[in-house]
């Protein structure tokens, strides 16, 4: 993008507002992808800890997370506070040299606010409490998502001055709900009776469902992240469609050695384990490389998900084995495959997202836990969240 441009260019800016709508609807789809997974007593809980990301995580970027995130930059760590309330942002060219609006621009950068924190519920599905969750959000996207976001997009340290590359949020939004999901299965514990009594998904059609809108949104998720209607923008678009292709089919050619069937519930998770790793690449790479990158994500990711029973920890829907190993793999991938990356500033990238990500889930999960408490108690957890924690039923009968 030209730094001096000036004007609004509206073709930019309806691709624009198509792509935030489109990755708008990932959140709610997620929300689908997430509740067919738990036990049917949890589908409300679940779908209700995405769905309220939509509202919590959107007045926090209003009215302070927007300038930690974009405003201008100080010392490459924070945006300072001249967007605070959204000052100064209006109907005017946004920064970065874009030719769409600053409030399309902002709304566009929402979005990824919000379903980033959601990812992670994956981890604790079943067993958290609502008013705890509130909290987490809020303090979660001030201090661990903004300034990971300005590190990367916003003129800190590691997209200015390492020269990491993150097209779409590899680092931003997938390593780090996959770390802070790895410390949010170790700190919030197992649940009841995990290891003893099968806990299948109650309705994959609704996995299926939930991965088919996420699919269609993460166009506007990387294609978006071109911030204009262009070439770019278009193969964006292609790579991802591709690498999600791969994705699928390697998960399932895996799974199906392994196990001897190819499950529904592999294609829908190969598929998005394509759309994570593509993420931070989809702007630099071309169709070849970016069918290597989805059916190494779809085979690498399927066995992580595996290693969990090994290793013992409860990711209840493979926020860790799909999103952190996915987002790392891509962002890997991209100072392989990508010209002008470079490999050694792409595995520092990805090491402190790791390293931020959970250390400052660990705090905040520690400091929540000893004031208001992670888990609902045994008898909310036996009778499912949506009775205990909304007082409703997600089934009739």
């Amino acid at each position: 993008m030209d730094p001096t441009i000036t004007q609004i260019d509206k073709g930019d800016t309806a691709w624009m507002l198509v792509s935030t709508a489109l990755v708008m609807l990932m959140t709610p789809g997620l929300a689908l992808f997430y509740g067919g997974m738990v036990r049917s007593k949890n589908i409300l809980g679940t779908i209700m800890q995405s769905f309220v990301s939509l509202a919590v995580v959107t007045i926090v970027w209003v009215l302070w997370g927007y300038t930690l995130a974009f405003g201008p930059d100080i010392g490459s760590l924070i945006g300072g506070l001249d967007y605070l309330g959204l000052n100064g942002v209006g109907m005017t060219p946004g920064p970065y040299g874009t030719t769409v609006p600053h409030y399309v621009f902002m709304a566009f950068q929402l979005m990824f606010a919000i379903i980033t924190p959601a990812l992670i519920t994956g981890a604790f599905a079943e067993r958290f409490k609502f008013s705890t969750y509130l909290f987490f959000l809020v303090i979660w996207v001030t201090v661990v998502y903004c300034p990971l976001a300005h590190w990367v997009w916003g003129g800190g340290w590691i997209g200015a001055k390492l020269g990491a590359l993150d097209f779409a949020g590899g680092l931003v939004v997938h390593i780090s709900s996959g770390a802070a999901a790895l410390a949010a299965a170790l700190m919030v514990g197992k649940r009841k009776d995990y290891g003893q009594k099968p806990m299948p998904p109650h309705n994959l059609v609704l996995t299926l469902l939930g991965a088919a809108l996420l699919w269609f949104g993460w166009f506007g998720f990387n294609a978006g992240s071109a911030l204009a209607s262009d070439g770019l923008a278009s193969s964006a678009f292609v790579v991802t469609h591709i690498a999600t292709a791969a994705a699928l089919l390697g998960w399932l050619f895996a799974e199906w050695m392994y196990k001897k069937k190819p499950t529904a519930l592999g294609a829908a998770s190969g598929a998005v384990a394509g759309l994570v790793a593509i993420t931070p690449a989809a702007g630099f790479v071309g169709p070849m490389a970016s069918i290597a990158i989805g059916a190494v994500a779809g085979i690498l990711c399927y066995m992580a998900v595996n290693l969990k029973s090994i290793l013992r920890y409860d990711d209840s829907l493979d926020v860790v084995g799909v999103h952190g190993v996915g987002g790392t793999w891509g962002a890997i991938a991209t100072g392989i495959f990508a010209a002008t990356a470079s490999l050694s500033a792409q595995f520092i990238s990805v090491i402190v997202a790791w390293v931020f990500a959970f250390t400052l889930t660990v705090i905040i999960l520690k400091i929540l836990d000893m004031t208001m408490g992670l888990r609902v108690t045994e008898e909310g957890e036996n009778i499912g969240l949506d009775l205990c924690e909304h007082g409703e039923r997600g089934y009739t009968s």
